[in-house]
């Protein structure tokens, strides 16, 4: 499969009159990933179950894998796989039989089902516990097995509803190495999560929703080329020249200061002077800078960006907390 594995167009859905999504358009290339990102309610949810045709719409066009999923619902199916954000495999049932009763279901021959569990069981690295009860597993252990067994029937697209929820960085890490390799072998892979650093990290194109409406879509560079927010951190080589650096700064912008860490910050927008001209501020008066560096904005800070602005809330200032708080505010969903 190559090209497009799902178009959408002008996509609605309103449940008893209170609108969930107002016309969104979304397209998923083959061999990519694509984080759909939005805070609480925002309709990620509602968009990933009309997409697996679990809902169908109100309004628009959907196809995937070039299948209309409300005409060709069965085709689409045979297509996907999908891992929700809580685990669907059944605890009393070890890993071994949870695959092996998927693969029959999909009707795989026994031989076939008990060779492809063999595989998953490989891959996932679930051979020490493939014979015990699923409850007994690891959190980790229990989020591979349930990615292991949205593989089962081979998808060439993957839906991944917050993938690494409550995963420790270990797990994490070895989760996404595993979904890479599925990436590199092909397989679409449609994301949503509550942390912005994965998704700046994991995705190819990103799609920014917000009250059902979509509100910036495009690689993630696209995205960040399109905020002013870069930010200059200045770590000084002593923490007593803290107060003047601050005062001569001043004359630049609105730095914030930092004494624990000897550093002050401060938006610097698109300006590329500012950074020289701070630099040679200082340096007249003899203050002493340790490092210097301009940050671009993060993912994390564009979403802010646009959600605030969208919702008429003010704008934080700075960037220190903005990831963090952002990460919060990608939450559940309707």
């Amino acid at each position: 499969m190559s090209g497009l594995v799902i178009e959408a167009e002008g996509v609605s859905k309103a449940y008893q009159g209170t609108i969930a999504l107002d016309g969104v358009d979304l397209q998923l290339r083959a061999g990519s990933v694509l984080a759909l990102l939005g805070a609480n309610g925002a309709g990620k949810t509602t968009m990933v179950r009309i997409l697996t045709t679990l809902l169908r719409a109100d309004a628009g066009r959907v196809l995937v894998g070039g299948y209309d999923v409300v005409r060709e619902g069965h085709a689409v199916r045979e297509l996907i796989g999908l891992t929700g954000q809580f685990a669907s495999v059944d605890e009393h049932l070890s890993p071994r039989e949870n695959l092996e009763l998927i693969a029959r279901l999909l009707l795989l021959s026994r031989r076939m089902a008990c060779l492809r569990t063999d595989e998953l069981l490989d891959s996932f690295e679930l051979v020490p516990f493939a014979d015990r009860p699923a409850a007994t597993l690891s959190g980790g252990e229990r989020r591979r097995l349930d990615l292991a067994a949205s593989l089962v029937g081979h998808p060439a697209i993957l839906f991944l509803d917050e993938p690494t929820s409550g995963l420790d960085l270990a797990s994490r890490i070895r989760l996404w190495d595993m979904v890479r390799g599925l990436v590199g072998e092909g397989t679409a892979v449609l994301l949503t999560t509550q942390d912005l650093d994965e998704a700046d990290e994991a995705s190819d194109d990103v799609v920014v929703i917000d009250h059902g409406r979509v509100l910036a879509s495009g690689t993630t560079d696209q995205l960040k080329s399109t905020s002013s927010q870069r930010e200059l951190r200045i770590t000084l080589q002593n923490g007593e020249d803290l107060a003047s650096a601050d005062a001569l700064l001043r004359e630049l912008g609105m730095p914030i200061v930092d004494p624990a860490s000897r550093r002050i910050t401060m938006a610097v927008g698109d300006d590329p002077l500012k950074a020289a001209e701070a630099l040679r501020v200082l340096g007249q008066e003899g203050i002493g800078v340790l490092e210097l560096d301009v940050r671009r904005p993060s993912l994390a800070d564009v979403f802010l960006s646009m959600t605030t602005a969208e919702s008429g809330l003010p704008e934080r200032e700075g960037g220190e907390s903005s990831d963090s708080e952002s990460r919060e505010a990608v939450g559940g969903d309707r």
